[in-house]
């Protein structure tokens, strides 16, 4: 009998042919005996960091996860490839959870699964005395950071297993890039002499777009029409209210979209979260609260009707699409209201004023980011100390490069009518007194008569609104947090004196409307990328039902019976026979035992069919 190695594991028993990246490098680390931070993107393939060892070591791996949901998938998933694992938390019976304990002291699980808080109770700490432990890992690990943005308590306790248990390896991972959380992991965790791991996080299959809001949910109708008819989604909104408008809208046009957000009854949020992981073509409209145990391949696009507050969260909520590695995208609409909002909120909201400074550059940060005119990509990658060489070529500013001009002049009118009407007013009624139009409001504050009063003739009033917003976004001006109205500040005297010259980004003029609806049932992004070969998309829905039925019958989300990539690679391969089979990517043995005469049968029909 040949012992296991890392690639045979990886071979048999997931399907992959090689390691991508450093995970070979961290499996050795831990397979060795020794600590590991790893700092990695979502769909990086973190978990088989801990997996492999996990089965490859002896006695039981032990892994740390703050949600059931995410267990649960991650548990069905190892099961599907016929490896031993299974989970403890309370939606186990107690019959169920003692079968579950006996088998750790047995030896008979390769990972379980546990939630912090039942680590830490005395049962369970009993219960690891006796079981063989392989190894301990933390999964989402920067929930033990309070800067971070899914602080958990029980985490911070996370330490004690480094004193209980000095012999076993332990391994914290997470995808969040944010260098202040990942000291705090180090730390608290008893991981600052571990052994750290840091990938690219570069997500190079994400597409990245941000437009201008003229009319939002219009913008994001043709934007799901035109690239993602018949694609899984998630929409982000900021408010409750919003959530609930915006899903509606979208199901009045024949969407499957759903609402998502912390004031629902926890049974309505369970099912729409159950249907979006179960079902194909699922839109979820949701607030922030909702993503996190999200582990869904296939979600094809992420939408923001509203600005996150920094760029950690966009990093965070954009991840959640494509994680595959299969095309997806990235898109957003944002406006001066979102830029004002977010100031004004910042403003008025509790928290020292270092807190406070800190939130006013992660804002800038993120609004200077919305308004570049380079590589969005790079930018991104920059923000979190990371260098891209080149521009990537997968951004909206690269595919249609943006236009400046010399706004210097438009800049002082602009900031110079501030300063005129008295520092308290904001966009809407500045741009009227710039364009000397005589409204209740200019008459009834006697306008008219200031200086700037029709000066701004030489502009549209969207022109104007992109000006404000772009001052506005450079912190040019500042936002009264209880009136919203702006005021100078000690940026605005440098423009207005003349010591600073000032580019403007030039907006894209919003689409006309032409040819475009028609666009309806067009196939996504993804189907154009992936089904080039003749009849590929016949395969493709043929694959896609047998998985559907399947998924149906043993009761789990279709993407753990075959992700998307898997229907891709079968495509792309033709296998004619179990060998060929094999060399799909996520196709192990156990795999192939369950599902490969039947793919075999569909793709030999197939082929029948097409001659």
């Amino acid at each position: 009998m040949h012992h296991p190695t890392p690639e045979s594991t990886l071979q048999h028993t997931f399907g992959y042919e090689a390691f991508r990246g450093n995970q070979r490098e961290i499996i050795d680390n831990l397979l060795e005996g020794g600590d590991a931070l790893v700092l990695m993107p979502t769909g990086g393939g973190k978990s088989l960091c801990y997996q492999i060892p996990g089965i490859l070591r002896p006695g039981t791996a032990v892994v740390v996860s703050p949600l059931i949901a995410l267990m649960q998938d991650q548990v069905e998933s190892l099961r599907q490839n016929g490896v031993k694992a299974g989970y403890l938390n309370s939606s186990l019976s107690q019959q169920e959870a003692l079968q579950m304990e006996r088998a750790m002291v047995q030896g008979d699980m390769d990972l379980i699964y546990v939630a912090p808080e039942r680590l830490m109770t005395p049962r369970f700490q009993e219960l690891l005395s006796r079981t063989p432990l392989s190894l301990f890992a933390i999964d989402e690990a920067h929930c033990v950071s309070q800067w971070g943005h899914d602080f958990r308590p029980e985490y911070m306790q996370l330490a004690i297993l480094a004193e209980q248990f000095p012999q076993i390896p332990r391994i914290a991972l997470t995808a969040t890039a944010d260098p202040i959380v990942r000291e705090e992991m180090a730390e608290r965790l008893h991981l600052t002499q571990a052994k750290r791991f840091v990938s690219s996080f570069d997500r190079p299959n994400i597409r990245y777009r941000i437009v201008v809001k003229n009319a939002p949910k219009k913008q994001l109708l043709d934007f799901i029409e035109q690239e993602h008819h018949g694609d899984a989604g998630i929409v982000y909104c900021l408010s409750r209210k919003k959530v609930e408008s915006t899903a509606a809208w979208l199901a009045d046009r024949g969407y499957t979209a759903l609402p998502y957000h912390a004031g629902l009854p926890q049974q309505v949020r369970a099912e729409n979260q159950r249907r979006f992981i179960n079902e194909e073509q699922v839109i979820i409209v949701a607030t922030i609260a909702f993503g996190m145990g999200i582990d869904k391949p296939d979600v094809r696009f992420v939408a923001h009707l509203d600005l996150p507050k920094n760029l950690e969260s966009y990093y965070q909520e954009t991840g959640r699409a494509g994680r595959d590695g299969l095309p997806a995208d990235a898109w957003m609409a944002y406006s001066l209201g979102d830029a004002v909002f977010l100031r004004q909120m910042l403003d008025s909201s509790d928290g020292n004023e270092q807190f406070k400074r800190i939130q006013h550059q992660k804002l800038n940060a993120m609004l200077g980011f919305c308004e570049i005119t380079g590589c969005r990509r790079q930018a991104l990658l920059a923000y979190f100390g990371e260098t891209l060489e080149k521009p990537c070529d997968n951004c909206d500013t690269c595919l249609s490069p943006v236009d400046t001009w010399e706004g210097t002049t438009a800049a002082q009118k602009a900031l110079s009518c501030v300063y005129r009407t008295g520092q308290r007013f904001g966009s809407g009624h500045l741009i009227h007194v710039l364009l000397g139009k005589m409204t209740d409001k200019v008459e009834g504050c006697g306008h008219e008569n200031v200086s700037t009063f029709g000066i701004g003739k030489e502009l549209s009033e969207s022109e104007w609104r992109s000006v404000y917003r772009q001052l506005v976004a450079a912190a040019l001006l500042s936002v009264e947090p209880q009136t919203g109205g702006f005021r100078l500040n000690e940026k605005s005297m440098t423009v207005l004196k003349g010591q600073e010259k000032i580019h403007f980004r030039k907006d894209p003029s919003p689409a006309r409307k032409g040819k475009k609806s028609q666009a309806r049932g067009r196939a996504s992004r993804l189907m154009e990328e992936v089904c080039v070969a003749p009849g590929a998309r016949i395969l493709w829905d043929k694959l896609k039902s047998y998985r559907k039925e399947t998924a149906k019958e043993a009761g789990v989300p279709p993407y753990l019976v075959f992700n998307d990539a898997t229907l891709a690679d079968i495509i792309d391969k033709m296998p004619l026979d179990d060998i060929e089979l094999l060399a799909v990517s996520g196709i192990g043995q156990q795999k192939l035992s369950s599902y490969g005469d039947e793919i075999l049968a569909i793709i030999d029909e197939h082929l029948k069919d097409i001659v």
